[in-house]
């Protein structure tokens, strides 16, 4: 437990300082933030012909009223947890690398909705806004990445047993 800790820790230190430095903001979370922007807004105009993506921010074309990703608000602090999280368990290199494709797609996945629902909140009631954006999304994000590692950590011990077993098998 206490060398999970330590890991976990140490991973999260590393991921999150590296989140820092210039050029990783650069190519990687502020493209990713835009990317996500705009993939939101693709998805709304399905359905909404005001949606518009400009940068890091959706908007309403009619309304004016536009919602910013900003830093902790494009699923990639959550994703810096969970690949910590997974990384520090005790788990093959395979099954490590299913949990962190799989947990940033459960991420991310979210975190659309997220996005896509606090546009139309915004929209309705700034006060109700308020409350979701900080509150409500906040812990449903941070939930997400606990049940999910919950479930991968799960299915991954699950597997390593099966090939224990199958190992003990072919020995006999």
């Amino acid at each position: 437990m206490l060398r999970f800790l330590l890991v976990f820790l140490a991973i999260q230190l590393t991921l999150f300082g590296l989140n820092l430095v210039s050029w990783v903001q650069t190519h990687i979370v502020v493209p990713w933030t835009n990317f996500l922007a705009s993939f939101c807004a693709n998805l709304v105009l399905i359905f909404d012909s005001t949606a518009a993506a400009t940068g890091k921010v959706l908007w309403n074309t009619v309304s004016g009223f536009g919602v910013s990703i900003e830093a902790g608000c494009n699923g990639l602090e959550a994703f810096i947890i969970l690949i910590a999280a997974v990384m520090a368990f005790p788990a093959s290199w395979r099954n490590k690398l299913i949990g962190v494709v799989a947990g940033f797609f459960a991420i991310q996945i979210l975190n659309v909705v997220r996005v896509i629902s606090l546009f139309y909140i915004g929209q309705w009631n700034k006060d109700i806004f308020d409350f979701a954006h900080h509150y409500v999304w906040q812990a449903l994000i941070m939930l997400d990445v606990l049940v999910f590692w919950l479930l991968w950590a799960g299915w991954s011990t699950k597997q390593k047993k099966k090939t224990n077993n199958q190992t003990d098998a072919a020995h006999v």
